[in-house]
């Protein structure tokens, strides 16, 4: 959720510290703060609530002097957005200053037992608990600041990535993780501390990924050293980022949402790309090949997600199920960890999360793998925590998606879901070579399809302004359809606020009917597909109730063309693949929306782009 950001070198740290604040923005816009060390001594800790532009303005007339320093942008868990619950938080004696991403469980015990010793606190946040625990241990253990934050770690339950400062103490930078994300950039004479390594991409390629439980010690003119919470050495593990700059930029485009959805036609060309071959001949997924035994006697899959991922986990299922012939199931990870869940060696469960570090997820695969499950995971970013917790796994290589609403990564998503079926199925002798082909002559195609499927952006945002102000609308969709629904619903939901549900079509008559009149539009996705008759049907009833519809369609339909208000019409292909394609249409509905209605489609309220919190 949140995002911190460090840095010590020979640079004025705010600079360095403010743009990586933007950079990380995606991640919490609630408040933002940062603590540096001046020249003198001192601990300046500036803090606003808003965006971190808010604290700019703030800063303007401060001493932002200062060659070390952290900073922190918040989306809210303990407290209200504020400017005394604002990251960093300092101890009371004003010589620590820490910011935090995650949640202290127990931060009630902790901070009852500082209060019977005299502790004041002035915020209502866990963060403050922990930097005033830090300060209790450091004075009262007589300790360095690395052993203190080390025994107070020991004492804390939860999940959390930290950075430590201290004014007697300017040339460190102390950092640590349990279950929430941190990477370490190393430059030539500096240091860069972030939760993902966007902040700091212009500054240096090599990177080191914080391990859960481990504690950095990062000193200026020392080489960066790792322990762990009994005080043991570890060995650091220097990697190559593989981001660029223009990756983190919009590039002429209005919003990051706008410039994502059109990047989709190269963003599944790299998803695709050395994963089908031969002209659509073969497709290869290395993860898959590497374990085929696993795959091949697996009983059952389990497919464990949140949010949009949970939506492209949902079309898994109908793929693996359709080409693979295995049982399979779609579980919230937030509700997985808690049901109970039954799993042995036979069962192999596929973890889905764009950003790798989702904290329900990455729960849910802690308890697969101790009931001996195969996991594997499918993820966007390099070096994150799903990659390295799972056994095995596929990233999608669609790039940072910067705004808060998923696009690129859902199609990149489901375009890894279809060819993790594909390949399952031919490697269990259900899908024909002829068959594998014809998939892949049409998967290749699919960025063309994309791009021609884009050329109705000024179609939608027409026919947006006509439902700008609508208060409530139905999504409804069948089989493939179904989930394009949800997702489609969801978007609007995000982004501009709008009441929606996704359905799926045959279920409207069970509920949903009774709401539909002139003033409430239905979106129907209706491809050409062997449930098209049926949602002919669907699409009838609605009509005959006065309601107004939207509907995605093949090219060549007639029959919902002629019966739907607004028709938009996407390029024909094979059924398991029109999900991808139907998609898009209504990621440009929703943006322009929203956009309609003046909304930040970047940073939608209350939301966050990774939920590394419960």
């Amino acid at each position: 959720m949140c995002g911190i950001v460090g840095y010590i070198g020979d640079e004025n740290a705010y600079k360095v510290l403010i743009g990586g604040l933007h950079r990380l923005e995606y991640r919490g816009y609630d408040s933002a703060g940062v603590a540096l060390v001046s020249p003198e001594g001192h601990l300046n800790v500036y803090k606003a609530r808003g965006k971190v532009s808010n604290l700019e303005n703030f800063c303007k007339d401060k001493n932002t002097d200062g060659l070390v320093g952290i900073a922190h942008t918040r989306w809210a868990t303990h407290g209200e957005p504020s400017d005394c619950n604002a990251h960093p938080h300092f101890s009371e004696d004003g010589n620590i200053a820490l910011v935090h991403n995650g949640t202290i469980e127990n931060y009630k015990i902790l901070k009852d037992a500082l209060m019977e010793h005299g502790c004041k606190f002035h915020s209502e946040t866990d963060t403050e608990v922990l930097v005033q625990l830090i300060e209790y241990i450091r004075i009262n253990n007589k300790c360095s600041l690395v052993d203190a934050v080390r025994e107070a770690l020991r004492q804390v339950v939860g999940a959390y990535a930290i950075a430590v400062i201290e004014k007697n103490n300017p040339d460190t930078i102390i950092a640590a993780r349990q279950s929430s994300p941190l990477v370490i950039g190393i430059g030539d004479n500096d240091f860069f501390l972030a939760s993902d390594a966007t902040p700091f991409v212009e500054f240096t390629d090599n990177v080191v990924y914080v391990e859960d439980g481990q504690i950095a010690v990062i000193k200026r003119g020392e080489p960066l050293k790792l322990l762990d919470l009994d005080n043991r050495e570890s060995t650091v593990d220097v990697k190559k980022l593989q981001i660029s700059i223009s990756q983190l930029e919009k590039g002429g485009y209005p919003h990051f949402m706008l410039k994502e959805i059109f990047e989709q036609p190269e963003t599944l060309r790299d998803c695709i790309r050395g994963r089908v071959v031969d002209n659509g001949r073969r497709v290869i997924l290395n993860g898959v090949l590497d374990n085929k035994e696993r795959f091949l006697k697996a009983k059952r899959i389990v497919l464990v997600a949140c949010g949009t991922s949970w939506h492209a986990s949902l079309l898994g299922k109908y793929l693996l199920q359709d080409m693979c012939k295995i049982p399979v199931t779609v579980e919230y990870a937030s509700e997985f960890r808690y049901s109970n869940p039954v799993l042995d060696e036979n069962d192999i469960v596929i973890a889905v999360s764009q950003s790798g570090e989702t904290a329900d997820t990455l729960a849910a695969i802690k308890i697969a793998r101790s009931m001996g499950a195969f996991v594997y995971g499918i993820s966007n970013v390099v070096g994150s925590s799903i990659p390295r917790e799972t056994h095995s796994g596929t990233y999608i290589h669609v790039g940072p998606e910067i705004g808060v609403a998923s696009t690129k990564a859902f199609t990149g998503q489901v375009m890894v879901l279809t060819l993790l079926a594909i390949c399952i199925g031919h490697l269990k002798g259900l899908l024909s070579d002829h068959e594998v082909e014809r998939l892949g002559h049409h998967i290749l195609q699919i960025p063309d399809y994309v791009k021609r499927t884009l050329e109705l952006n000024e179609s939608i945002e027409r026919l947006s302004l006509i439902y700008t102000y609508a208060r409530n609308f139905l999504y409804l969709g069948r089989g493939y359809s179904y989930p394009v629904a949800l997702e489609g619903a969801l978007k609007l939901k995000e982004i501009s606020y709008i009441h929606a549900e996704g359905y799926p079509a045959a279920e409207m008559k069970h509920g949903p009917i009774a709401l539909i009149d002139s003033e409430m539009p239905s979106v129907i996705i209706a491809p050409k597909d062997h449930l098209y008759d049926k949602i002919v049907n669907n699409v009838q009833q609605v009509k005959a109730r006065g309601g107004n519809i939207i509907a995605i369609v093949s090219d060549g339909d007639e029959t919902i063309s002629g019966i739907a208000d607004h028709v938009l019409k996407v390029p024909d292909m094979p059924e398991c693949l029109t999900p991808i394609i139907t998609s898009i249409p209504l990621q440009l509905l929703s943006y322009h929306i929203a956009i309609n209605k003046g909304k930040d489609v970047d940073m939608p309220r209350n939301l966050a782009k990774s939920v590394t919190v419960e």
